[in-house]
C-alpha cells in the first residue's frame, strides 16, 4: 500500500439536489440551510487541525464545483485554497439532473454512477484520484464530493474497488486519513433552543 501524507477529507454540505434524490455529477445545486450548517460544523472540527498543520501543509485543495467551493468558504474562510480540477465529482453523463429513483437499481452508488451513459466511469475516476494522491507531498485538507471521496479514501486505505463503494458517505464531518487508517471526526449538531 502506498504511503500517503495525512489527509483530512470534507464532503460538501447537503444540497437541494441531495434532498430531492437528484444526480448532480458535474452539475450543481446550492447548499441547503442544513448544508451550510454542516459546513460550519466541519469548520469547527477542522480549525484546530488546520492551526496545527499550517503552514507546513500544502494549500487546501478544493473541487472547482460550486457546492464544494461554498462548503470550503464556510468551513475554512481564512485559509488559502487551490481549486483542483481532479477533485471534481465523477461525470455522470446523461444521468446528471435526473432523479436516482427513475434509473436502474441494484448497484452500489459507486458502480451505479460509474455506469452512466456518456459518463466518466469508475476506472477513469480511480486513475484521476490516484494521480492526485501521487502528487501530494504534505499533509493536506481536501474539500470535494461523495463518490470521489469514497474512491480517494478507498485508495488510501488500500481497499479494492468493491469495498470502496461501501465506505460511509457522510456530510458534516471530517474524515481523517493517516497511516492507512481512517477516523471520522464529528461535532455535535446544535440543538435548537426556545425562540422568544
Amino acid at each position: 500500500m502506498p504511503d500517503y501524507p495525512d489527509i483530512w477529507f470534507l464532503r460538501h454540505g447537503e444540497t437541494e439536489w441531495n434532498l430531492e434524490g437528484r444526480i448532480q455529477g458535474r452539475r450543481d445545486s446550492p447548499l441547503t440551510a442544513r448544508g451550510r450548517a454542516q459546513a460550519l460544523r466541519q469548520g469547527a472540527i477542522i480549525a484546530p487541525i488546520a492551526a496545527r498543520i499550517m503552514p507546513g501543509a500544502g494549500p487546501i485543495l478544493v473541487s472547482p464545483l460550486g457546492r464544494a467551493r461554498e462548503t470550503a468558504a464556510l468551513a475554512l474562510p481564512d485559509l488559502p485554497a487551490r481549486f483542483e480540477p481532479r477533485l471534481a465529482e465523477i461525470d455522470t453523463g446523461a444521468w446528471e439532473g435526473r432523479l436516482k429513483a427513475d434509473l436502474p437499481a441494484g448497484l452500489c452508488d459507486l458502480e451505479f454512477y460509474g455506469a452512466a451513459p456518456g459518463g466518466e466511469g469508475v476506472e477513469a475516476l480511480m486513475a484521476r484520484v490516484e494521480a492526485l494522491l501521487q502528487d501530494l507531498g504534505r499533509p493536506t485538507i481536501i474539500v470535494s464530493h461523495g463518490l470521489l471521496g469514497q474512491v480517494l479514501r478507498g485508495l488510501v486505505l488500500g481497499l479494492d474497488r468493491a469495498l470502496m463503494g461501501t465506505l460511509p458517505n457522510r456530510q458534516g464531518c471530517v474524515m481523517a486519513l493517516s497511516g492507512g487508517a481512517e477516523e471520522i471526526l464529528t461535532a455535535p449538531e446544535p440543538v435548537a433552543g426556545p425562540t422568544g
